[in-house]
């Protein structure tokens, strides 16, 4: 009894390190990505996605140019908030955003949204559109839950 009690206990030892090391290597993994991406022109970055919407939704030529377009306008636009935030944190101006500012910042990112997904409408056909919905909703809620994770993970 006592050498299977012990077995029970290395074996529940070992799955929970090894899902430890899972979840680094994730976060790491993920860490490598996003500062490749940083490397990376705007242009470059729109051409890659485009190419994978090309994949996923079966975009014609002229749907191409316009969807590249649209996404080099939204990588530029990225890439300056993104300078913006790395000017401001070397200043030492991290702070949180009161309030008034996290609801103006929400304000803002929704407007967006809603302009993207006019912009989106009028590019796609319906049936593209509707299998880009899906993508995006799939993505927010992934995004969801990993800001989820993060807030309450303290």
């Amino acid at each position: 009894m006592k050498n299977l009690l012990m077995i029970a206990l290395a074996v529940f030892t070992l799955q929970a390190t090894a899902q430890e090391n899972k979840k680094e290597a994730r976060k790491g993994e993920m860490k490598e990505r996003m500062e490749a991406r940083q490397d990376m022109s705007a242009e470059d970055i729109a051409k890659l996605q485009t190419k994978k919407m090309t994949l996923h939704l079966d975009l014609t030529d002229a749907q191409q140019r316009d969807v590249e377009k649209l996404l080099l306008e939204e990588a530029k636009a990225r890439k300056a908030k993104m300078e913006e935030y790395k000017a401001r944190k070397g200043e030492g101006e991290t702070k949180k955003p009161s309030n008034e500012e996290r609801v103006k910042m929400m304000n803002e990112k929704l407007d967006h949204q809603i302009a993207m997904k006019k912009k989106m409408k009028a590019i796609l056909n319906a049936e593209q559109f509707e299998k880009w919905e899906k993508i995006q909703a799939k993505r927010s809620g992934e995004r969801g839950k990993r800001n989820f994770k993060k807030e309450h993970k303290q």
